[in-house]
């Protein structure tokens, strides 16, 4: 027996016989089916798998997801089939092999769709089982410390998808050891001088500052005693890319960050861990702004711990970190905290309570393009969460940099298309301000308000950016939006509008992922006689975001989107009959002034402003009131506009409404076209 299956025996001999009789099974048929087959290493191919199920057995994962881990590579790379994989070892392992192979590269149209589709069909099978993307983290974890092997642009491409999919994928689901190794090997790739400084540095600070660390240890050891409270201390040190990202989003030299190292307390109760607390303020002075305790509110990868940081002695601050021995394994390791202690708890519905199942479920039930697809999950599913309350206390769960709208379309859909205004706090906020942690949000509506095409440049949740899509789709007759772009259609009595022939029908929860790519995000048009219509990016100059672009209505293709500037737009013969106008959603062609209005206190202002703006095409983006002493008020808004002419006849408008005073332009105006 070759020396990884007599290593691999040995690891699994807690295992019952039975269970590892079958493992032992599963590994030497992947030796057998992957013989011949190398790494770039010069190692035999099964010896990747092999260290993959290694990596699961430190987590005590269970037998079939270690015999899925040793054959996780079969279908993608030998003959066998997925009906000869079900026949031989189950239909729950043919499932979580089946969920991390990646969709082959004919049926995907470049690398790029393979990608985002392979990862879509990943997500989608983690939602019915979590244990296909722990064998998928386990894979990418032994891959990056075997990267050293590859050269090139694609191993500096594998380093960036991990940093920007894989780590915080792990931190999504609160392993964060994984999630810092992920991080620290994707830096020593991407920029090996600056790893190997930080690690020096690191080690260098360890040695000059572990005596201040062991006296400080022994402070709150003592102090326990003194309250009869069992408690392990133990010293932690940042790991190197959390430094680096600090050093970077702070502009700070390495010798300015201080708290690479820090202490952390493990007691054996909630409670213990305030009492802890007041413990350590009572020895160090605490620094104000820097406590947080997410015990009362955790994390939405289920962390809980209390942060303080004290001014030690000798004027060094000193992170601390407070909290029971269970909160410190599910920080650990997060959902494979189930299987790593055994907890008596069904595999399937170990990771029910955690929020990006949740957020992966409902991208299910949306039709989203390959092109989009991956920024979605990393603005959606792999942000960090924030919590917001409704006036009636309910939590709502919401990625970072969510603004008002995100979350009136997260209330009802119809609080969202008649959203006009919002408050936080009791204290009125612009739409498009991203909401703060634990703030209490309530929504202003109005029946006569709508939906507008500038609410797609700040809002950050697929649902409402689909919502909104959707509503301006089926009653705006004058655009049209997909693939990110939107398309208008002339005024001019040759020119049809463009319409949507059919709504694309929502993808259901049950439904499971896909085996190919397949345009189903595509929605038909009418455009004239011609029907079936799509938005494509041409080829010969390849739009990206924010490029002044133009469409062509082609016969049979759909709007192919150009570069204003193409030069092949010049040999289109009917180029100047045939043309659309575009944008993107991200960036705004509309003219933008700001306003200062005097007014009497009148309860429905807000409406009044709103509905003397629309009457010609113009949009309440922002606005804040602010009482006067005199019981007048003082109100400050952003208004847009489709024609810089429209501005005279909106100030009269507003003008005509009794309870405003007076109303000047403000100083403080926007550029008339920008990016938001």
């Amino acid at each position: 027996m070759a020396e990884y299956l007599e290593r691999l025996e040995q690891q699994i001999a807690s295992y019952p016989q039975e269970q590892r009789s079958r493992i032992l099974e599963a590994a030497q048929l992947s030796e057998q089916l992957h013989a011949g087959q190398y790494r770039q290493s010069g190692d035999p191919f099964v010896t990747h798998p092999i260290a993959v199920a290694e990596i699961l057995i430190s987590l005590n994962m269970d037998a079939d997801t270690l015999v899925a881990a040793l054959l996780h590579d079969v279908l993608e790379d030998t003959g066998m089939s997925r009906q000869e994989l079900r026949a031989r070892f189950g239909k729950t392992v043919e499932m979580l092999v089946n969920g991390v192979t990646k969709i082959a590269t004919v049926k995907a149209k470049n690398r790029n769709t393979q990608a985002a589709e392979t990862i879509r069909k990943m997500l989608f099978a983690m939602a019915k089982d979590i244990r296909v993307i722990l064998i998928k983290l386990a894979d990418k974890l032994h891959n990056m410390r075997t990267l050293e092997y590859k050269d090139g642009p694609r191993k500096v491409a594998i380093a960036h998808e991990c940093l920007d999919i894989y780590a915080p994928l792990a931190g999504r689901l609160g392993i964060s050891w994984l999630k810092d190794e992920l991080e620290d090997l994707s830096l020593k790739c991407l920029d090996e001088n600056t790893y190997q400084q930080i690690k020096e540095f690191v080690a260098q600070k360890k040695s000059e500052r572990s005596e201040y660390l062991e006296s400080v240890k022994q402070y709150i050891k003592d102090a326990a005693e003194r309250e009869q409270i069992p408690v392990l201390v133990e010293t932690r040190a940042k790991h190197f890319y959390s430094i680096y990202e600090k050093m970077r989003r702070r502009n700070k030299a390495m010798e300015e960050v201080y708290d690479l190292l820090g202490i952390r307390i493990l007691v054996e109760t909630e409670t213990q861990c305030y009492t802890m607390l007041g413990v350590v303020h009572r020895l160090w002075m605490p620094i104000e702004g820097r406590f947080k305790d997410y015990i009362a509110m955790p994390k939405s990868n289920r962390y809980q711990s209390l942060h303080t940081t004290v001014m030690g002695s000798g004027g060094k601050l000193t992170e601390i970190q407070i909290r029971t021995v269970e909160m410190h394994r599910i920080a650990e390791y997060g959902v494979a905290a189930h299987w790593l202690y055994k907890q008596e708890i069904e595999t399937r519905s170990a990771h029910r309570e955690l929020a990006i199942i949740d957020r992966v479920r409902n991208l299910g039930n949306v039709r989203i393009a390959s092109n989009e697809f991956l920024e979605e999950i990393k603005r959606e599913i792999l942000k960090d969460s924030i919590y917001v309350f409704t006036p009636k206390g309910d939590v709502v769960h919401l990625p970072r940099g969510s603004t008002a709208i995100d979350f009136a379309y997260h209330i009802h859909t119809e609080v969202g298309h008649h959203c006009i205004g919002a408050k936080a706090d009791g204290h009125i906020i612009p739409l498009k301000e991203p909401l703060g942690n634990t703030q209490v949000v309530e929504i202003m509506t109005n029946r006569n308000a709508r939906p507008h095409l500038n609410w797609l440049r700040f809002v950050k949740t697929t649902r409402a950016r689909q919502k909104i899509r959707h509503w301006l789709n089926n009653h705006d007759e004058s655009l049209f939006i997909d693939q990110s772009v939107v398309a208008r259609s002339k005024s001019t009595p040759n020119q049809q509008t463009v319409v949507p022939e059919q709504p694309a029908a929502p993808q259901g929860e049950d439904d499971g992922p896909p085996d190919s790519v397949v345009d189903h995000e595509k929605i038909g048009v009418r455009i004239g006689d011609e029907r079936n219509m799509m938005i494509r990016f041409a080829n010969c100059c390849r739009p990206e975001t924010g490029d002044d672009i133009v469409g062509y209505i082609s016969r049979g293709r759909g709007i192919i989107v150009h570069r204003r500037q193409c030069r092949n737009l010049k040999h289109i013969p009917d180029f100047e009959h045939r043309m659309i106008e575009v944008e993107w959603e991200t960036v705004s062609p509309h003219v933008t002034r700001r306003y200062e209005i005097t007014a009497e206190s009148a309860r429905d202002l807000f409406s009044e402003i709103e509905g003397a703006v629309r009457k010609f095409r113009g949009h309440l983006i922002e606005g804040r009131v602010d009482e006067m002493v005199n019981g007048r008020v003082r109100a400050h808004f952003t208004l847009e506009m489709e024609r810089s002419e429209d501005t005279k006849r909106i100030m009269k408008s507003i003008r005509s409404i009794p309870a405003v005073l007076n109303i000047r332009e403000s100083q403080e105006n926007f550029a008339t076209s920008r990016n938001r």
